[in-house]
């Protein structure tokens, strides 16, 4: 198993992931919610920090990311905040906090910023939310986009699918990145499309283009560390990698600890004062 060496402790800034994209170094990005988790990651090297609206599902148990709130977000990303020291942290906007009104999505992204000190935000669309993106972006708070199948999005799709397949969704998708990086957003995530139109994006853009779902054609990944970790089961689409099992591993921890203060073997004599 190889141990990746962190070469640069410095923090890791959009600007740096603009770099990493130039050099041809690939960008590691993965979900955090709470202060002792996104502790590990933080430590264990890697890039970007998501506090994602998928909280919604793996924290709070909804079926669809739109039940969170604005201010479930900002409780979770002051955790994840304080314990990142290199990861760049970004936040997702919820949904209805900035569809429709550029002017509410201003004060939405104003509170999470001024509330968690994280540093830049997530917004799923493009054409549809170009405004709201631009006056974000005009305030001085970094953007990073997220086009393909977009989950706020999912009671209009009806399905999980793969998006983009037929050409006038895919020739809108390479149009939507075009935008978003002319309106001055820093990066774009690519949920669940094919390898190949991923690619066409990274090419024919400056900003890094980060996948899930979306081939290793891009600028860097992204998972939700629940479901790369194993402690969710149930969910195995195509692009997930499980790197470890610790539903299994959490159970039987449990259960030991049960069963020992069931037998009276906890506390034993050297655990007590």
């Amino acid at each position: 198993m190889s141990v990746h060496k962190i070469e640069d402790q410095r923090k890791v800034t959009t600007h740096r992931l603009m770099e990493m994209k130039q050099r041809g170094e690939k960008i590691s990005m993965l979900t955090a919610y709470d202060y002792s988790m996104a502790t590990i990651l933080d430590q264990a090297g890697v890039d970007v920090l998501l506090i994602g609206d998928s909280a919604s599902n793996v924290i709070c148990g909804n079926t669809t990311t739109l039940p969170i709130t604005l201010d479930e977000m900002i409780f979770l990303a002051k955790g994840v905040m304080k314990a990142a020291k290199r990861s760049l942290v970004v936040c997702d906007m919820p949904f209805g906090t900035y569809q429709g009104n550029s002017l509410e999505a201003l004060a939405s992204a104003i509170r999470i910023m001024k509330e968690s000190g994280v540093d830049c935000i997530k917004m799923e669309g493009g054409e549809e939310v170009i405004d709201s993106i631009k006056r974000i972006i005009s305030a001085g708070i970094p953007v990073m986009g997220h086009l393909g199948l977009m989950p706020q999005s999912i009671n209009k799709y009806g399905t999980y699918a793969v998006r983009a397949k037929e050409e006038e969704e895919a020739n809108k998708l390479i149009e939507d990145a075009k935008l978003l990086e002319q309106a001055g957003c820093f990066a774009i995530v690519l949920e669940k499309i094919p390898a190949e139109l991923a690619t066409r994006v990274a090419q024919s853009v400056e900003i890094p283009i980060i996948g899930i779902g979306a081939g290793g054609g891009v600028d860097g990944q992204v998972l939700v560390m629940q479901d790369m970790l194993g402690i969710t089961k149930g969910f195995s689409p195509r692009f997930l990698r499980r790197y470890a099992d610790l539903n299994t591993v959490i159970t039987e921890a449990v259960q030991n600890y049960i069963s020992d203060v069931k037998s009276c073997d906890f506390p034993s004599e050297k655990e007590q004062y």
